[in-house]
């Protein structure tokens, strides 16, 4: 509950007051006696706390992990184009037959067991030698033109594969072709040819002189000393060796898969937002005070004392928890709540801590300091033209103007929305009223504009004695988080913690890690609090 506040006192502008005057000092009071330390804060830099040289996370297997089963679509689209991409191409592509026919390489001389291990010898030596002859324009220039191929030799010899095995006197001849007939024919063509070739090639030539002396050789005759014969004629294929349906398909898995954790794994890297309140701790190093987690009703139902048993609600309650335990020896009596940039929820989460410290007996005064974009009266259903900037520019006591909502919490709506906003907030007048709310209420929760787009936060942060930081999950960026940090670390601002907004909330939670766990019915909530909760979806919805 709100303590009463006698009119004309310290919190009390005369309505004659002039916005010049605003820089005048207050009145002479009791609370002067306290330390205006008290309601400041400390003002010492803790850029310590900031890792200047953290520029990003690493991605082990954990993470990356984790990644996987967060960007699962990435992963089945990239795999079912693959697997498509395999389809197509076996589908597309020109079936190829092979027909293979083998040739035996032997000696004419054989008279006695030392000529046929040397004739072995020398086959074994020449084999080698042989397979290279197959390709040659002497075998596959006669078979284009005995066959009549729409083909060059050249081309015919790309098709033709000879292997001769080691330690052995076999050559393996294999002919691709598009048609399995006409492989078979072709393959049996080119080994009549190579054996000729081979035969002709290895048949001596006779010398002048060995007539003339009387000497003769076995092989003076022109025989050539060895013989190749065919082992297996090629038959036509029953089918193709290429495409093959099962070998691309599981191509197109495992490429697929491979793209897919690539993407993954480049989005990751280059995906500079923070994904966990973890990751959010270890690039900032300040405390955690609250994960809260995603919930599709908020623009439907924004307050959370509408439905007190949801883990967003919960949420709340564990942060409003480990606010007042998180400053035990210098408990903030005055608290900033901002973000970075628009529509990371920092009003929900003002709105909300406040209803929560009041409904556990925490007086409480919700001041709403964004004067560009406010949304605190709407969210609440208040009046919204009379408020901070009524009693700025001296029209107007804050008892006036201070407006009173279910749970005993009390509310200073922005006012008009002023041409200066940023010098109304960082004046004098400004340090005034913050002080003599401090000195009335046990906590001032003052929602305020995001840090990056305009300046009024960075003045009226300097008069308070802590910062809320809150945080959206993927999609607050790590520089922004850095630029939002280091700007309240320059004015001195006490960075009491973190927000995580937002938060994905896992899948399986049997246990209510957000809260679930033990849920109780829902409250029954008033006519007039449907009606205005309803009346300010509209506005929350689009929350900056």
């Amino acid at each position: 509950m709100a303590h009463a506040v006698t009119p004309g006192g310290p919190m009390c502008v005369r309505a004659g007051r002039l916005a010049g005057d605003i820089g005048v000092a207050p009145p002479v009071d009791t609370r002067e006696s306290l330390s205006s330390a008290a309601y400041i804060g400390n003002r010492t830099s803790h850029f310590g706390w900031f890792p200047r040289s953290h520029e990003g996370c690493s991605l082990d297997l954990h993470g990356f992990l984790k990644a996987l089963a967060r960007r699962w679509p990435t992963v089945v689209v990239c795999l079912l184009l693959a697997i498509g991409a395999a389809l197509a191409v076996t589908s597309l592509s020109t079936p190829v037959y092979e027909a293979r026919t083998q040739l035996f390489v032997a000696t004419r001389t054989g008279e006695d067991t030392a000529q046929l291990n040397q004739g072995q010898t020398f086959s074994q030596a020449r084999v080698q030698s042989y397979a290279a002859i197959v390709t040659t324009r002497q075998v596959t220039r006669p078979v284009v033109e005995e066959l009549r191929l729409r083909t060059t030799p050249e081309e015919l010899a790309s098709r033709i594969t000879a292997v001769a095995p080691l330690n052995t006197v076999l050559i393996d001849i294999t002919i691709r072709d598009t048609e399995p007939k006409r492989a078979a024919r072709i393959a049996n063509a080119v080994a009549q040819r190579f054996s000729a070739v081979v035969e002709r090639l290895e048949a001596p030539k006779r010398t002048p002189g060995s007539e003339r002396s009387g000497k003769s050789r076995r092989t003076d005759d022109g025989t050539s000393p060895v013989s190749l014969g065919v082992t297996q004629e090629a038959v036509a294929p029953v089918g193709p060796v290429s495409p093959r349906p099962l070998l691309n398909l599981a191509a197109g898995v495992l490429g697929g898969l491979l793209l897919g954790a690539g993407l993954v794994a480049l989005r990751e890297t280059l995906d500079t937002t923070l994904k966990t309140s973890e990751a959010l701790g270890e690039f900032t190093t300040l405390p955690g005070l609250g994960t809260i987690p995603y919930d599709r009703n908020v623009p439907k139902q924004p307050l959370v004392s509408a439905d007190g048993h949801s883990p967003r609600a919960e949420a709340i309650r564990k942060l409003r928890t480990n606010l007042q335990f998180s400053q035990v020896d210098d408990p903030p009596r005055i608290i900033v709540v901002t973000s970075s940039m628009p529509g990371e929820g920092k009003t929900n989460t003002a709105v909300n801590l406040a209803l929560s410290l009041a409904e556990a007996g925490v007086s409480t005064c919700l001041v709403d300091g964004d004067l560009r974009r406010p949304c605190v009266a709407s969210t609440f259903g208040l009046v919204q033209d009379a408020g901070l900037t009524t009693v700025l520019i001296g029209q107007a006591c804050i008892e006036d103007v201070m407006q009173q909502v279910g749970g005993g919490l009390s509310v200073l709506a922005s006012g008009a929305v002023p041409p200066n906003p940023t010098e109304l907030l960082a004046s004098a007048r400004m340090e005034e009223v913050l002080r003599d709310l401090a000195g009335t209420y046990e906590v001032v929760i003052v929602d305020t504009a995001p840090l990056l787009p305009v300046a009024d936060t960075v003045g009226l942060a300097s008069l308070a004695q802590g910062a809320l930081l809150v945080v959206r999950a993927a999609k607050t960026s790590r520089e922004q988080v850095r630029t939002a940090a280091e700007s309240l670390d320059r004015v001195g601002v006490r960075v009491l913690g973190t927000v995580f907004n937002m938060a994905p909330v896992p899948r399986g939670d049997r246990y209510g890690t957000y809260g679930s766990y033990g849920a109780l019915p829902a409250p029954r909530v008033a006519d007039c609090q449907k009606e205005d909760a309803a009346a300010a979806a509209t506005h929350l919805a689009g929350e900056k």
